[in-house]
């Protein structure tokens, strides 16, 4: 009985440690406004783009750049907030294919013309 129990809290610690997000912000440049946007979290009224994909690295390769055109939603190509989560499926997508697959979930904001 003891050992369920440690087994359950042990689960249940490593689903909240490894839920986390790091945002890094420009302190030049104001962020692309979208009037239109109801949003109610930090990105309220910006013109947020998300990105919530799997992307594949070969075993060997241990980069993986993804490149943001100006049609992807950013006029000026310069971005002002970038945000990049990471959660408990994504480690466990990773660990399973032994680093092949990688799930990434990234929200970026442009910077304003």
């Amino acid at each position: 009985m003891k050992q369920i129990i440690f087994t359950l809290f042990v689960c249940g610690l490593s689903f909240l440690t490894s839920c986390y997000s790091v945002r890094l912000r420009n302190v030049n440049g104001a962020p692309q406004p979208d009037p239109f946007s109801n949003r109610e979290d930090y990105y309220r009224g910006m013109a947020v783009v998300e990105i919530d994909t799997v992307i594949t690295i070969n075993l060997a390769s241990k980069d993986f750049t993804y490149l943001i055109k100006e049609q992807d939603g950013c006029e000026s190509g310069k971005l002002n907030i970038i945000e990049y989560r990471n959660t408990f499926g994504g480690i466990l997508l990773s660990a399973i294919t032994f680093g092949k697959k990688r799930k990434v979930k990234v929200k970026y904001v442009c910077q304003k013309l």
